[in-house]
């Protein structure tokens, strides 16, 4: 999926996160009676969330307000909440963040109500040390997941040829192209990925390398980034991927995404995101790993934690905050509602809550996530505190440009890694 952010707007952001990391600002706003969320997400994960902290109300009288935002308009938002001193207490936090949020201390450490209000010691030690930074916990994850393929089997029975497997390539990618466009399907195989991080990620993983070192730097170099933006260009050209100025129509809500839009059969996404495109669609989906650079190659693909709940830093109520997070994660009543919208659940008792109830999209995600095989590679290092910023801003920005032919690939490829390696360096 393609999700876009202004410049200006991430970058206010950041800035105000600074900010208010740099000040130590603390909320002014006078303690409630109530605990205050903010979540990203579309309306049924927000029903389901509603629900779950109807239940916590019930259970313990405490209430959760909640409020929700798209992708896009979540970032900025929190940022300058922070910077104002009334971020809520508990957040949904993401891993390409969470060492920048932490390292700010807008978030804060849970360690303290480890084996108190938070009961982890059946928690999947993956997931655990993905909300680690430094070494210390920093969110509660709430799902594991996998970057995948979703894909549209009913526009590849129109094609007239087999939907992906885990074993497809980056050839075969363009073979199916061909294919889509001869048979008059109405639609290209697959989005423009060209910007897509998960996919550039996943795509420099299989060559060995890293999309950020340990030590915060930029793993690949201005060779990679050009045979990168010159794969999509020769798809582009070919016909295969959907063209920039409809690629450009997709601005972030799911409804406007190429697959549930009808111009794409394929697009990038997260395993956890099928129940929610299939929501919007009549055609049915299924998922698949992503292509790999050459047969049998793999170890692209990790198991990331989908998203991870953090207390804020400003927080008050960090033990109560704490509470329902631990509630959250481990209560089968919330279980049963939560299923694996936002992941894989992390504590194996609540995986043997949910099994039996999911429905067929879910069950997909199951297995996909747990079978991934040898697409599987390590959980790699937490990204730097900038990385956000070379996702949302620069990425995109200059993959568009390349998309659209106002950069060439090689000045595309020298442009961005001139621009991240200033951003990182910005940032230490």
């Amino acid at each position: 999926m393609t999700i876009r952010i202004d410049r200006r707007q991430f970058l206010l952001g950041s800035s105000a996160l600074v900010a208010a990391g740099a000040a130590g600002i603390s909320p002014a706003w006078a303690q409630a009676d109530s605990l205050r969320l903010i979540f990203w997400g579309g309306q049924p994960r927000a029903d389901r969330t509603y629900k779950v902290t109807d239940l916590y109300k019930d259970a313990s009288g405490v209430d959760v307000q909640g409020e929700f935002l798209a992708w896009n308009d979540y970032w900025p938002k929190l940022a300058t909440q922070t910077a104002g001193g009334n971020a809520p207490d508990i957040i949904q936090m993401d891993y390409r963040f969470i060492v920048e949020y932490a390292k700010r201390n807008a978030i804060a450490p849970l360690d303290e109500f480890v084996g108190n209000q938070l009961q982890l010691a059946d928690f999947d030690e993956d997931q655990l040390e993905g909300g680690k930074v430094d070494g210390k916990l920093y969110g509660i994850s709430l799902g594991a997941n996998s970057v995948a393929m979703l894909v549209n089997t009913a526009a590849f029975e129109k094609a007239g040829i087999d939907a992906p497997t885990n074993a497809w390539t980056y050839d075969d990618l363009m073979a199916m192209g061909e294919a889509f466009n001869s048979a008059g399907v109405g639609m290209k195989v697959v989005a423009d990925g060209s910007y897509s991080e998960p996919m550039l990620n996943n795509w420099i993983r299989q060559k060995g390398k890293e999309l950020y070192t340990a030590d915060g730097k930029l793993g690949l170099d201005e060779a990679d980034m050009t045979e990168w933006f010159t794969l999509w260009n020769n798809l582009r050209e070919a016909g295969v991927c959907v063209a920039p100025d409809e690629q450009a129509l997709d601005t972030g809500p799911l409804e406007s995404t190429m697959l549930v839009s009808g111009k794409a059969a394929m697009i990038p996404a997260n395993s956890n995101q099928l129940v929610a495109f299939q929501a919007l669609m009549q055609d049915p989906i299924d998922m698949v790993g992503y292509p790999r650079i050459a047969e049998g190659v793999g170890g692209g693909h990790y198991r990331k934690p989908s998203m991870f709940f953090s207390i804020a830093g400003s927080s008050q109520k960090k033990a109560e905050a704490a509470e329902f997070l631990n509630f959250f994660i481990s209560d089968p009543e919330a279980a049963k509602v939560l299923d694996v919208e936002r992941g894989i659940p992390c504590l194996p008792a609540m995986r043997e809550v949910v099994a039996p109830l999911l429905d067929e999209q879910n069950q997909i995600a199951l297995n996909f996530v747990s079978n991934l095989g040898d697409l599987l590679g390590p959980l790699p290092p937490p990204p730097p505190a900038a990385a956000g910023e070379i996702d949302l801003s620069l990425l995109r920005t200059v993959g568009q440009e390349v998309g659209f032919g106002a950069r060439s690939a090689e000045d595309g490829a020298a442009y961005f890694v001139a621009e991240a390696n200033a951003i990182l360096e910005r940032a230490v």
